[in-house]
């Protein structure tokens, strides 16, 4: 109720200050009491918000005072422009992945599930249980909690074939998400400008990070198979490049897995060269047709540098992922990322761990596989029905995302802001190419939307290139 009495003084007042000029005098406190039939206490602390809100000046002794509205001059910072020089990376802003929309519109854009598909219940439970242990008010080791990376080193081991060696709790070292690891793994194992392989299309947040990192990128075509291995072992030869980024299992934002076959080939390239393979398994619990197929799970002596993230399948606000790496590459990846951030929050790794570790965790990893597979299958039926000009070059068999080729010769950001103008807000193509564009290609998530707005999202798409 005192709340409630504060706020009533407080409109009150605002209303009799905006009609008062600069420099009267409000009535006295007990005046107000007496007016606003509340407590003296109530009236002081509805004084003290209008204070706070810079309406009014209290001068103790004296009284209060409706204070002159101040003029602010617009700030200038165009001298910063001659501080900061040339800028060094690309001043576009956020991701179309990334950016917020109003919340009538159908978002496909996201790069992340809906909260409806995550594990809700087992998140809540492990914050509050975690929070009640010593990692709330303790730092954490630099490489991360000892627990932490036994379960994301014994994860890559179980996929291992005999006679591999297996990756150790020693060899993992905890991140904040992924993005931080592909920052820290291209300035650590590439370099300031050394070459880096990296397929095409590709995930956006990598050309991002290789970009800051100071990296020279070179494109190797990649399509539903991956890449050709022997354009991976050419390019490796031509450039003198010692590290390929790939994300061989459900590629953002194609969704292809690459054969077993080609997994092998391009391992064994790289093992010639004398070189690493950068293995984003971003999307290792997003399976729908087939299972996650680390190739770092056949390496044996160091040549992959594996990142693992569970950002996409326990919680986005659960920033937790793992960097394995073996030999001297891990030492200069920890160094680079204790030098950034010194560790990750130590709540949040025992948080996650306690998910992952939970009976329920394959419960809902089996139910959010469905859940996945029926939202990717209604989208790719109301697109044939309503946007078939749209074509689904291969049918992601994991992921989050379908990868659409529109008509040649059509503008893919001209559609994307015409889409938006009606209330369909999707990701143009272009941003996951380290180079020009293949051809004119969007992004679709089916994961992020409520799929009772697929048919109304197909059908702005369809009307949107029938009038392009």
């Amino acid at each position: 109720m005192s709340q409630d009495s504060t706020a009533r003084i407080v409109a009150g007042l605002r209303a009799w200050i905006g009609m008062a000029a600069p420099g009267a005098r409000l009535p006295s406190n007990r005046a107000l009491t007496a007016e606003y039939a509340a407590s003296p206490v109530t009236v002081q602390k509805a004084v003290q918000q209008l204070v706070r809100l810079g309406l009014v000046d209290a001068r103790p002794g004296v009284g209060t005072f409706v204070r002159a509205a101040r003029t602010v001059l617009p700030a200038d910072y165009g001298w910063q422009s001659g501080a900061l020089g040339a800028a060094a990376v690309r001043l576009d802003g956020l991701s179309s992945a990334q950016r917020p929309t109003s919340p009538d519109a159908i978002g496909l854009h996201s790069g992340y599930p809906a909260p409806d598909l995550l594990p809700e219940r087992l998140v809540r439970q492990a914050l509050v249980r975690a929070s009640r242990t010593a990692s709330a008010l303790t730092r954490s080791p630099a490489a991360g909690e000892p627990g932490l990376q036994e379960w994301f080193a014994a994860e890559l081991a179980a996929a291992a074939p005999a006679g591999i060696t297996v990756p150790t709790a020693r060899d993992a070292v905890v991140i904040s998400g992924s993005q931080s690891g592909l920052s820290s793994i291209f300035r650590a194992v590439v370099g300031v400008g050394r070459p880096l392989l990296i397929e095409s299309p590709t995930y956006w947040g990598a050309l991002l990070a290789a970009e800051q990192a100071g990296v020279a990128l070179v494109p190797v075509p990649s399509g539903p198979q991956g890449p050709d291995p022997d354009a991976v072992d050419r390019a490796l030869a031509e450039t003198g490049a010692r590290a390929f980024y790939a994300q061989p299992t459900f590629a953002n934002p194609t969704g292809a897995q690459w054969p077993a076959a080609t997994g092998e080939a391009v391992l064994d390239a790289v093992r010639r060269h004398g070189a690493f393979l950068i293995e984003d398994d971003w999307a290792h619990d997003l399976g729908i047709d087939a299972d996650p197929r680390p190739v770092a799970a056949s390496d044996h002596d160091g040549h992959v540098v594996y990142l693992r993230s569970l950002t996409k399948s326990v919680s986005p606000s659960l920033r937790v992922a793992a960097v394995i790496a073996r030999g001297p590459a891990r030492d200069r990846i920890l160094a680079d990322r204790a030098a950034e951030s010194m560790y990750v929050s130590g709540l949040l790794q025992a948080a996650a761990l306690d998910v992952v570790t939970q009976p329920a965790w394959r419960t809902h990893l089996r139910g959010f596989r469905e859940q996945l597979r029926s939202r990717r299958d209604l989208l790719l039926s109301c697109l044939a029905a309503q946007a078939p000009t749209a074509l689904v070059e291969a049918v992601p068999v994991g992921g989050l995302n379908l990868w659409l080729r529109l008509p040649d010769g059509t503008d893919a950001a001209a559609v994307v802001r015409e889409c938006a103008a009606r209330g369909l807000v999707i990701a143009p193509g272009s941003e996951w190419f380290p180079a020009e564009p293949s051809g004119s290609y969007v992004r679709l998530n089916y994961a992020s939307a409520d799929p009772s707005r697929f048919p109304e999202a197909a059908t702005i798409l369809g009307a949107v290139l029938a009038g392009s």
